[in-house]
Protein backbone atom coordinates (compact mmCIF):
# COMPACT_ATOMS: atom_id res chain seq x y z
CA UNK A 1 0.00 0.00 0.00
CA UNK A 2 1.48 3.31 -1.05
CA UNK A 3 1.38 6.58 0.83
CA UNK A 4 -1.12 8.00 -1.66
CA UNK A 5 -3.51 5.08 -1.09
CA UNK A 6 -3.25 5.54 2.66
CA UNK A 7 -3.89 9.29 2.41
CA UNK A 8 -6.88 8.73 0.14
CA UNK A 9 -8.35 6.21 2.58
CA UNK A 10 -7.89 8.58 5.54
CA UNK A 11 -9.52 11.49 3.69
CA UNK A 12 -12.41 9.30 2.56
CA UNK A 13 -13.18 8.17 6.11
CA UNK A 14 -12.58 11.49 7.89
CA UNK A 15 -15.52 13.61 9.04
CA UNK A 16 -14.73 17.26 8.33
CA UNK A 17 -17.67 18.70 10.28
CA UNK A 18 -15.47 19.38 13.28
CA UNK A 19 -13.06 21.35 11.09
CA UNK A 20 -15.99 23.32 9.68
CA UNK A 21 -17.11 24.17 13.20
CA UNK A 22 -13.60 25.26 14.15
CA UNK A 23 -13.33 27.39 11.02
CA UNK A 24 -16.70 29.00 11.67
CA UNK A 25 -15.80 29.82 15.25
CA UNK A 26 -12.44 31.31 14.26
CA UNK A 27 -14.10 33.28 11.45
CA UNK A 28 -16.73 34.71 13.79
CA UNK A 29 -14.05 35.75 16.26
CA UNK A 30 -11.93 37.41 13.58
CA UNK A 31 -14.95 39.27 12.20
CA UNK A 32 -15.77 40.60 15.66
CA UNK A 33 -12.19 41.66 16.34
CA UNK A 34 -11.94 43.33 12.93
CA UNK A 35 -15.15 45.27 13.46
CA UNK A 36 -13.99 46.43 16.88
CA UNK A 37 -10.70 47.68 15.49
CA UNK A 38 -12.45 49.37 12.57
CA UNK A 39 -14.98 51.18 14.74
CA UNK A 40 -12.18 52.24 17.09
CA UNK A 41 -10.29 53.75 14.15
CA UNK A 42 -13.43 55.55 12.99
CA UNK A 43 -13.94 57.04 16.45
CA UNK A 44 -10.28 58.05 16.70
CA UNK A 45 -10.33 59.81 13.35
CA UNK A 46 -13.59 61.56 14.19
CA UNK A 47 -12.27 62.85 17.50
CA UNK A 48 -9.09 64.11 15.83
CA UNK A 49 -11.06 65.96 13.16
CA UNK A 50 -13.44 67.48 15.73
CA UNK A 51 -10.43 68.61 17.77
CA UNK A 52 -8.95 70.30 14.69
CA UNK A 53 -12.21 71.96 13.57
CA UNK A 54 -14.79 72.10 16.37
CA UNK A 55 -17.32 73.98 14.20
CA UNK A 56 -18.00 70.89 12.04
CA UNK A 57 -18.57 68.55 14.98
CA UNK A 58 -22.19 67.82 14.00
CA UNK A 59 -21.33 66.76 10.45
CA UNK A 60 -18.41 64.63 11.59
CA UNK A 61 -20.50 62.95 14.26
CA UNK A 62 -23.24 62.12 11.76
CA UNK A 63 -20.78 60.62 9.29
CA UNK A 64 -19.02 58.72 12.08
CA UNK A 65 -22.24 57.09 13.28
CA UNK A 66 -23.28 56.20 9.73
CA UNK A 67 -19.91 54.64 8.92
CA UNK A 68 -19.81 52.74 12.21
CA UNK A 69 -23.28 51.35 11.47
CA UNK A 70 -22.10 50.10 8.07
CA UNK A 71 -19.07 48.41 9.61
CA UNK A 72 -21.23 46.83 12.30
CA UNK A 73 -23.69 45.58 9.68
CA UNK A 74 -20.98 43.87 7.67
CA UNK A 75 -19.50 42.37 10.84
CA UNK A 76 -22.90 41.04 11.91
CA UNK A 77 -23.44 39.48 8.50
CA UNK A 78 -20.06 37.76 8.60
CA UNK A 79 -20.66 36.46 12.13
CA UNK A 80 -24.02 35.01 11.05
CA UNK A 81 -22.39 33.29 8.06
CA UNK A 82 -19.64 31.85 10.26
CA UNK A 83 -22.13 30.62 12.84
CA UNK A 84 -24.18 28.99 10.08
CA UNK A 85 -21.03 27.08 9.17
CA UNK A 86 -20.85 25.88 12.77
CA UNK A 87 -24.49 24.79 12.87
CA UNK A 88 -24.66 23.14 9.45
Amino acid sequence: MTLLDTATQVVATTDFSSLAKLGGAIGAGLATIGAGIGIGNIGKAAMESIARQPEIAGDVRTNMILTAAFVEGVALLSVVVCLLAVVM
